[in-house]
């Protein structure tokens, strides 16, 4: 009976400490993706009549997605955008970052802090500045480099968008993944690479053997980070290229605004918004699953 009261009490405190936490998230993500769920099934607008007299429509929504080609076209793109910068080019790169962290390097502190400076600018700040290598003519940053080597400058955001893109969100979003990665290699024992070593292990089969094994569930954790918060990536895209040229690099965020600001259609864009919503409760649920099996 004491016990039963005590652990009573312990629960209305851990709830009164979390209400802030819990308001918050009420007020500025369930509430917000439920509402967006309800405009889903509306043909809610900006203007126009039915911005005036909004009327539920079912699933007509839904039923225009499958017909939709630039919805297809921008859930192609941002799965393109989502492997090539979160993936493989901010994972690689943080790895390698982390594991050289690890080391004894003469300018550790050098290197640290200049793979964390991205994360320092705001994203349309940090897209700003890439503007101004990326663009045309002779006078941007990347032209001269290139025309240094005797080869033509080129407007790189319309030659090559999606890669551009590609490559400035895996610039910001190195040092996400070096210190996550940097955490799951803190947690392996040094005695299991002693051991290893003493057993006549190479560098490339403790790697492959023991500390990719062991770092699985930090690797999981990070996959399922980096892709959503890729999914939902907005302001870089938007300052770089605003989904062009030709739909290029349209990601799912850039069309979800278009749709909703630019061509009004606030019922449609929230069916868009509930679709991204899905695909990223099912790479959730894949992690969950995931984490079970390494479990």
């Amino acid at each position: 009976m004491v016990r039963s009261t005590y652990e009573k009490r312990v629960a209305r405190q851990l709830l009164l400490i979390l209400s802030p936490s819990l308001l918050l998230l009420l007020a500025f993500v369930i509430y917000p993706a439920v509402y967006s769920v309800y405009l889903s099934f509306t043909n809610e607008a900006l203007t126009g009549a039915a911005a005036l007299n909004p009327r539920f429509v079912g699933l007509r929504n839904y039923s225009r997605l499958l017909h939709d080609a630039k919805f297809w076209n921008s859930l192609l793109v941002t799965f393109f955008f989502v492997v090539g910068s979160a993936i493989i080019g901010q994972f690689v790169l943080g790895l390698i970052s982390a594991i050289l962290l690890r080391r004894n390097l003469a300018f550790k502190q050098l290197f640290s802090s200049i793979i964390l400076l991205p994360n320092a600018a705001p994203e349309v700040v940090a897209g700003f500045m890439w503007i101004s290598m990326l663009a045309g003519g002779e006078n941007a940053t990347l032209s001269r480099i290139v025309m240094f080597f005797g080869m033509t400058p080129t407007d790189w955001l319309q030659t090559f968008p999606l890669t551009m893109i590609i490559v400035v969100n895996t610039w910001r979003g190195i040092a996400t993944a070096m210190i996550l990665l940097t955490a799951g290699l803190s947690t392996i024992p040094s005695e299991v690479y002693e051991a290893a070593r003493m057993d006549g292990a190479n560098p490339s089969q403790i790697f492959r053997r023991i500390t990719l094994p062991l770092m699985m569930p930090t690797i999981l954790l990070y996959m399922l980070i980096s892709a959503v918060s890729t999914i939902a990536v907005f302001g870089l895209v938007y300052a770089l290229t605003r989904g062009g040229p030709g739909g290029a690099t349209e990601v799912i965020s850039i069309y979800i605004y278009n749709q909703s600001f630019t061509a009004f259609q606030l019922g449609y864009g929230a069916a868009v918004a509930v679709v991204a919503l899905a695909i990223s409760l099912v790479l959730g649920i894949a992690y969950v699953r995931a984490m079970k099996v390494q479990l």
